[in-house]
C-alpha cells in the first residue's frame, strides 16, 4: 500500500492539472466566441439631421431621392399665410458606392444652385472585440451658384469640408459635432471672410419606434457681425424638428431660420433671426430605392 501511495498521488495531481487545463481551454474558447465586434446602427435615421449631414451614409447599391422644402418666414403674417405662399426647393440624389462611401448631386432653387457631395465613414462606433466610442464620417461638397450669368464659374463656386463625429449614447439619444471649413471664391460683401470656420451641433431624441425629436445649430466663427443685403446681419443657423419614419420613407418636419439648403447657404449666409420671427417651416422627404440584385423586389 505504501508503494501505491506515490502512484495514486501522481494520478490525482495529473488528473487535477488536466482538469484545470481543460477548464482554462474551455474558458478561452468561450471568450473567443463571445468577443465579436458589434457595430452601432441607426445613430440617426437618415443622411441629414435637419439641414446638415449626419454620420449616416446610403447603403451599397441603394439610391436616396430627397426633397428639401423651405417656406418663407412666418412673420410675413396672414396676408402671405405666414410664409406658406412662397417656397424654396432642393432635389437631390444620393447613391451608395459601398456601405461606407456615398456620392450625391442636388439642385436648389436658391440662387439656382448645383451641389456635388461625397461622404465616407472613417470610424464606426462599436463594442465587443473592438471598442470604438464614437463614429466619424468625412464629408466634402462643391457648390456652384448659376443665377448670376455675369460671373465666371470660378467666382460662383464654393467648397465645404466637415468631420462628422457622433455617438449613440443609448437607443434614444444620439449627439453629433461637426467641425466645418467653408471656402467661398466670391463673397457677397467685402467684409465677409472667404474662409469661414464653423462648429455644428446636432442631436436626436427617439420618442418611439417611428418618431424622434431633432435639433441642430451651426456656430460660425465670424470676426464681427456683418450686414447682409436684406438690411439685417448674418447669423447662425438653428433648426428644430421631428423625424417620422414610414417604411422606405423618412419625413422630417422642422422650423429653421435658414432659407438655403446647402452648406454654403445655411452656414455662411443665414440672415434670419429667431428672435425677430424670421422662422421658416420646412420639411425633408427621402425615399430609398434598392438596386441590389440580392435584395428581394429589386428595381428593374
Amino acid at each position: 500500500m505504501k508503494a501505491l501511495a506515490p502512484v495514486v498521488i501522481t494520478l490525482l495531481l495529473t488528473g487535477t492539472i488536466n482538469l484545470k487545463a481543460q477548464e482554462d481551454l474551455t474558458k478561452m474558447l468561450e471568450e473567443t466566441e463571445t468577443q465579436t465586434t458589434d457595430f452601432t446602427t441607426a445613430t440617426f435615421k437618415g443622411t441629414r439631421i435637419i439641414n446638415g449631414h449626419s454620420v449616416e451614409t446610403v447603403k451599397k447599391n441603394h439610391l436616396d431621392f430627397i426633397i428639401h422644402h423651405r417656406f418663407d418666414p412666418i412673420n410675413l403674417g396672414v396676408h402671405d399665410l405666414f410664409g406658406l405662399d412662397y417656397s424654396r426647393v432642393r432635389l437631390g440624389f444620393e447613391y451608395g458606392l459601398t456601405d461606407n462611401i456615398m456620392i450625391g448631386i442636388g439642385r436648389s432653387s436658391v440662387q439656382k444652385t448645383f451641389d456635388f457631395l461625397a461622404k465616407a465613414k472613417l470610424l464606426r462606433q462599436s463594442a465587443g472585440a473592438r471598442v470604438m466610442p464614437f463614429s466619424v464620417t468625412a464629408f466634402a461638397s462643391t457648390i456652384i451658384e448659376t443665377q448670376d450669368k455675369a460671373l465666371s464659374t470660378t467666382d460662383k463656386t464654393s467648397y465645404c469640408t466637415q468631420l462628422l463625429i457622433a455617438r449613440k449614447f443609448s437607443d434614444k439619444l444620439s449627439l453629433q459635432l461637426n467641425p466645418t471649413f467653408l471656402y467661398r471664391n466670391r463673397v457677397t460683401t467685402a467684409a465677409q471672410e472667404r474662409a469661414l470656420f464653423a462648429m455644428g451641433f446636432g442631436g436626436r431624441m427617439k420618442l418611439n419606434k417611428r418618431l424622434s425629436l431633432n435639433a441642430e445649430y451651426y456656430w460660425a466663427f465670424r470676426e464681427k457681425d456683418l450686414e447682409n443685403p436684406l438690411g439685417g446681419t448674418y447669423g447662425n443657423s438653428l433648426a428644430l424638428g421631428v423625424d417620422i419614419e414610414t417604411g422606405g420613407h423618412v419625413f422630417q418636419l422642422h422650423f429653421t431660420n435658414s432659407s438655403g439648403m446647402v452648406e454654403k447657404q445655411f452656414i455662411g449666409d443665414t440672415s434670419g433671426s429667431w428672435s425677430k420671427g424670421d422662422i421658416r417651416w420646412g420639411f425633408n422627404v427621402s425615399r430609398t430605392f434598392s438596386f441590389d440584385k440580392r435584395a428581394k423586389g429589386m428595381m428593374k
